[in-house]
């Protein structure tokens, strides 16, 4: 950043830590016994939520993080807890115009209630981009480092996957940054993430897989999501080294924490935390050399669905990944043809203003059915569909958080 931008982050980072109360009180958290065994797996235990009192009621010595993201922030902002701060924060601003200012402000409060988060419970937070930054390689860099300079301590920086997310999370890797990279729904797309971006970490987002083969009647969405997250964190230990890890996200049931013990990280939703503590033995063994079956309806022809891109990687997707790495494109659209050059022409494909408008309309699981004829011809996968709706769906979170501080500052 310029010496004009420092000046003003400065700023920015002032307002982010204006009024905390210093002397917050951190909680001592008792240990447990339930929550050792399965940590003793070899799982880092966080919470998935960006609730402070939900956290608290179920936080133990044995857990070491939080996650928010858009999704998550704008239902705390949406409690009407920030709106003072919002109005003082944008007086402050005053010399911005409106979309700067919103800009701005949804950058400080979600550093802000990072900032308490890690005051409280004395740990990692992951803090996401503004989903306006997921194709702004620029956005991207930038804002991360000034993520990271709030508090270097404890913030991993969300980036999600896309062409130029990828570039994005591998520049702020490289100046020691640490990059949760969200939206991951396959081992292939972690492939390409552990060896281009070098995250920290990298996500299979497995309810969501689940939900995805359940509600299109593709099967009852046993074990998708699991058997995917399994093979994805086998690629990232033998392609990631010590740099990346595997985390198993969208957790959507307590035995889902058994299925999946060993993997890298659970982040784990506070009722699923709950529900686990009341329902599961704690009995956890590591689960992480096995695997498991997936089985789809009778009436579902396999060739077309083509499911195993979730949990398999083609030649042709290991030798984009392997390129790639041995020499970085320039952009994300480079990456993109990049791929298509390689064949992979499902991982990054081009949409039409229609189908865009699809992906959003229809929310976090797409409906197969609309798209079956072009995952049939190989033009475009499940983990791609549930990808692009994510994204989708976070913008929409986005935008109505900045709506509200729109209707606040305006």
């Amino acid at each position: 950043m310029s010496a004009l931008n420092n000046t003003f982050h400065r700023q920015i980072v002032k307002i982010v830590n204006e009024d905390i109360n210093p002397d917050i009180k951190r909680i001592t958290p008792s240990s447990s016994a339930f929550w050792k065994r399965l940590r003793d797996c070899g799982t880092e235990l966080w919470l998935d939520t960006g609730d402070i009192d939900e956290a608290s009621g179920i936080w133990s010595a044995e857990m070491s993080g939080l996650t928010t993201n858009n999704t998550l922030l704008n239902k705390e902002i949406q409690k009407g807890i920030y709106d003072s701060f919002i109005e003082k924060a944008s007086k402050l601003l005053k010399d911005l115009d409106l979309n700067e200012r919103i800009l701005e402000i949804a950058f400080i409060l979600n550093a802000r209630h990072g900032v308490i988060i890690s005051k409280i419970f004395g740990c990692k937070v992951s803090v996401e981009l503004h989903t306006d930054f997921a194709h702004d390689l620029k956005g991207i860099v930038d804002y991360g480092h000034r993520f990271h300079s709030v508090n270097p301590g404890h913030f991993i920086i969300k980036v999600p996957y896309t062409p130029t997310g990828l570039l994005g999370a591998r520049k702020l890797a490289e100046a020691g940054i640490p990059v949760n990279f969200t939206l991951g729904f396959s081992a292939r797309q972690n492939l390409l993430a552990t060896l281009i971006a070098k995250p920290a970490y990298v996500n299979v987002f497995l309810g969501r897989i689940g939900a995805y083969f359940k509600s299109n009647g593709l099967g009852d969405g046993m074990f998708a999501g699991e058997k995917t997250t399994l093979e994805s964190q086998k690629i990232v230990k033998k392609y990631g080294g010590n740099h990346t890890r595997q985390i198993a996200a969208s957790i959507r049931s307590s035995d889902q924490l058994d299925l999946l013990a060993g993997v890298d990280v659970h982040t784990i939703p506070t009722a699923v935390a709950g529900d686990a503590v009341r329902s599961l033995s704690g009995k956890f063994t590591p689960k992480t050399a096995g695997g498991y079956q997936v089985t789809l309806s009778d009436n579902i022809d396999k060739e077309s669905v083509k499911a195993e891109k979730l949990w398999d990687i083609s030649d042709n997707e290991l030798k984009l990944a392997l390129s790639l790495n041995n020499n970085l494109p320039g952009s994300g659209n480079e990456l993109a043809e990049r791929a298509m050059e390689h064949r992979c022409i499902d991982m990054f494909p081009e949409l039409t203003d229609d189908e865009k408008m699809t992906i959003s309309q229809d929310g976090k699981i797409p409906v197969h059915s609309k798209w079956a004829d072009k995952i049939a011809k190989g033009s475009i996968a499940i983990d791609t569909l549930l990808n692009l709706a994510g994204l989708a769906s976070f913008t929409d979170d986005q935008s109505a958080l900045d709506k509200r501080i729109e209707g606040i500052i305006k």
